[in-house]
């Protein structure tokens, strides 16, 4: 059969194959062939794929199919455009299971067709007996779920805690931990945290001091000593540790009840691989210089692309990443501190932005602000000055580069005493200009980064006094949330570029995270709610009521959906082009149908939040 005389059904066909990889690298002539030669089925959704001539090609014309591990794991879920063999599979995992997701229309490839194609085209040979076979491992390998370090502490506490009262002697303290063999033991009145005891105080204020046994234990105890909740994570607690260096660390019911349930020790907490994020904060905090910083940010990409790759969810790379750049900023602030001195009145640093909301990923700029006690004298001034350039400049030299829009504390509109800041949110709230509206949307993602941490929650109580119920600045506000609406036009189709560089892509950031971003803040700044991360928000608003729990779900699930499809597009052209060119676009025509489709799914949930906010906040504009 000749090139004109093939039917309109086969140049379907060839059309199609021709936008798939390997395919679209053959010559037309060569398609002809394999279309000539196809065999198209349709399959229902459930359908297991059988034995039935494992070695032939199968391409994915339409719907999916989910590889299925024998412990009943999802291995991978392969879309349209994607192409697979079953006796390559098998081989790879005997126990594996292939099943239709969806209702699919699939193209067989006879096996002796594939072969020819294998043997005469190099690429099509690399792309399934390696490229394939990479992938699966990979995939078997690293089943997406939740690291090890996100578990919660209780898993890793001990929960038989050595208890004491206050009123027992030292002596009778040190002989009990002696028999138990342990290094500390925690204080307490009627399960109630008060105090924590350790052997390095019996050594440093019993033993040193020539002090009597016979002394009550609390005369040497560490009074309130820090606690973690127990709903925290593995990686919150051993940050905590690290940072605030300490080797006993007391868990407790809740933030507001210090009711003891456990304790960690440094021994209970497995450090991990050396690209561990807990490794390399610790690496961060003993940082010499610039270079030694620098040299930790720059491998962020590859890592990031590492657990993306391990099935580490978007939130915990973003908590993790997040971790790394507030390191770099309390290294270069201490090193700053060593340069200039010891600060002559308390500070506070501050993250804005995504920072502030610890949802940062690579490639950040910086958005910083620093808040200055109020008893600074003016000639007191130019060392907050030269503090906040050190740091701002470090931290652009480390790859966190400057603000474009200048919001730093190296800016002196974003370094002020306490009492300039808070006559500066009067400002924007009494009179919110479109360039207030801007500045709050930044501002009031606000995060205590170093310092005296009373001045940051001065200044956040002020901010939410002021937003809360002030119905002018949030109709303003609702406008600047209304700015940016998910890219579905009529019949869920995807709006994208139609010329420039990002032709046929849309900006997920833009048109999808920032929205959330941006409803989640208005709604917690109207409900005086001074969480900031963008689930904390979502959980807050849930627990006042703000939204149903089924609204709130589906929020959530809608920012981690799209979440997730960022952080693996910036993992994807990370592997390809290299980190200098990862940016939010993504062409959703790249994406398999089950992925494509749930991101429709994902923006509607964000078009009808939308749709509230417009007519919950925008009344107050009449």
């Amino acid at each position: 059969m000749s090139e004109q005389e093939l039917s309109p059904e086969l140049m379907m066909v060839v059309e199609f194959l021709a936008t798939c990889p390997p395919f679209d690298l053959l010559q037309e002539s060569i398609l002809h062939r394999v279309a000539q030669n196809i065999e198209i089925n349709y399959y229902r959704r459930g359908h297991v794929c059988g034995s039935k001539n494992p070695a032939d090609l199968r391409v994915i014309r339409s719907g999916a199919i989910d590889i299925i591990a024998d412990d009943k794991r999802l291995l991978d879920r392969m879309g349209a455009g994607e192409s697979y063999i079953l006796s390559e599979m098998y081989r790879e995992n005997p126990d594996l299971t292939v099943i239709l997701y969806e209702d699919s229309l699939v193209y067989t490839v006879p096996e002796a067709i594939f072969k020819e194609l294998s043997s005469n085209h190099r690429d099509v040979d690399r792309h399934y007996h390696r490229q394939l076979h990479r992938r699966l491992r990979r995939a078997a390998r690293y089943t997406p779920e939740p690291n090890n370090l996100m578990r919660r502490v209780d898993s890793v506490m001990t929960r038989e805690v050595l208890s004491f009262t206050p009123s027992q002697t030292i002596q009778d303290v040190a002989r009990v931990m002696s028999e138990r063999r342990v290094s500390s033991g925690l204080i307490s009145v009627d399960g109630v945290l008060v105090g924590i005891i350790t052997d390095r105080d019996l050594r440093s204020r019993v033993v040193a001091e020539g002090l009597d046994v016979t002394t009550p234990v609390e005369d040497i105890m560490t009074i309130a000593p820090k606690a973690m909740h127990v709903d925290a994570t593995v990686f919150d607690v051993t940050l905590f540790m690290v940072r605030n260096k300490i080797h006993h660390l007391p868990i407790v019911a809740a933030s507001d009840d210090r009711t003891v349930l456990g304790i960690v020790t440094t021994s209970d907490l497995m450090l991990a691989r050396q690209d561990d994020p807990v490794n390399l904060v610790q690496h961060l905090s003993r940082a010499l210089n610039i270079d030694a910083m620098r040299a930790v940010v720059d491998s962020l990409p590859v890592t990031m692309t590492e657990w993306v790759g391990a099935g580490i969810k978007s939130n915990q790379i973003s908590h993790f990443l997040t971790a790394i750049s507030d390191a770099v900023t309390k290294r270069l602030i201490e090193l700053g501190q060593e340069k200039l001195g010891p600060s002559p009145v308390p500070f506070a640093w501050l993250g804005f932005g995504s920072q502030g909301r610890a949802e940062q990923l690579i490639n950040a700029d910086q958005d910083n602000g620093m808040v200055i006690h109020d008893s600074m004298k003016p000639e007191q001034a130019d060392y907050f000055k030269k503090l906040a350039t050190f740091v701002c400049d470090g931290l652009d030299a480390c790859g966190y580069v400057y603000c474009p829009g200048k919001i730093m504390a190296m800016t002196d509109t974003w370094r002020m005493p306490l009492k300039g800041w808070c006559y500066t949110v009067d400002g924007w709230t009494n009179q919110p200009t479109p360039d207030a509206v801007m500045r709050v949307s930044i501002f009031f993602d606000i995060r205590h980064i170093y310092g005296d941490e009373s001045l940051t929650q001065t200044l956040q109580n002020h901010m939410l006094d002021r937003t809360s119920r002030n119905s002018i600045f949030l109709s303003a506000l609702a406008d600047n949330v209304l700015q940016y609406s998910p890219p579905l036009g009529v019949f869920r189709r995807f709006v994208v570029e139609r010329n420039g560089e990002h032709k046929d892509s849309f900006n997920l950031k833009k048109r999808g995270v920032i929205p959330i971003i941006d409803m989640m803040r208005i709604h917690s700044l109207a409900n005086h709610i001074n969480a900031v991360n963008t689930t904390d928000r979502i959980n807050a608003l849930i627990k006042a009521k703000v939204m149903t729990v089924k609204d709130g779900r589906n929020m959530q699930d809608a920012f981690d959906y799209i979440m997730q499809l960022r952080v693996e597009n910036m993992a994807t052209t990370i592997q390809h082009e290299g980190a200098s060119h990862v940016d939010n676009y993504l062409d959703p025509d790249k994406l398999p149908d089950v992925k494509r489709r749930h991101l429709k799914d994902a923006f509607e949930v964000v078009h009808d939040a939308q749709g509230f906010i417009k007519t919950r906040y925008r009344s107050g504009l009449a």
